[in-house]
């Protein structure tokens, strides 16, 4: 993988660059016949994983786009912890994802899409943020979410025409 970094320092544009990538990710698992979510993982603006969706393929129930980069991430640096840095997500993680979130200690979660069924940031649950756990995280919900939306929105339209 070519590691990728951004050099700009506004947040707003660095947020959204990164969940462009993201957004690449989504776009490819949905190629794969995956449901389009994408995540990207840096660290002091450097890329260390990019992956989608991809329980399908692997035939694996964890292998959502967020496990996948924290797995990846962490193998890269050669840590299960990963302080000071931050995931960029396509859509609210579910229970699972922010689970590994906070077990990874990662500081700053960024998502597209709510997840009004399974978000686990806000939608349903607010994990990371109920003061619940001995980690809490950054949280920052909305990033081009509209495009995030309507990838999962096409998608799943399409899906409900197939099979007809």
């Amino acid at each position: 993988m070519i590691l990728e970094t951004y050099q700009d320092d506004t947040a707003g544009d660095r947020h959204e660059f990164w969940m462009s990538m993201a957004l690449e990710q989504a776009q490819k698992a949905a190629l794969c016949g995956e449901i389009p979510v994408g995540a990207v993982l840096v660290r002091d603006n450097l890329l260390l994983a990019a992956t989608g969706n991809s329980p399908i393929g692997r035939q694996d129930p964890t292998a959502h786009a967020e496990i996948l980069a924290i797995r990846e991430a962490a193998g890269r640096i050669g840590n299960y912890r990963l302080p000071g840095t931050t995931l960029y997500v396509t859509l609210e993680p579910c229970i699972m994802c922010m689970g590994a979130v906070i077990q990874a200690r990662i500081d700053t979660l960024v998502f597209g899409a709510h997840d009004p069924k399974t978000g686990a940031v806000e939608s349903c649950y607010r994990i990371g943020s109920d003061a619940l756990l001995n980690h809490t995280i950054n949280l920052k919900g909305g990033i081009l979410a509209d495009a995030c939306g309507a990838l999962l929105k096409d998608f799943f339209r399409t899906k409900r025409r197939e099979k007809k």
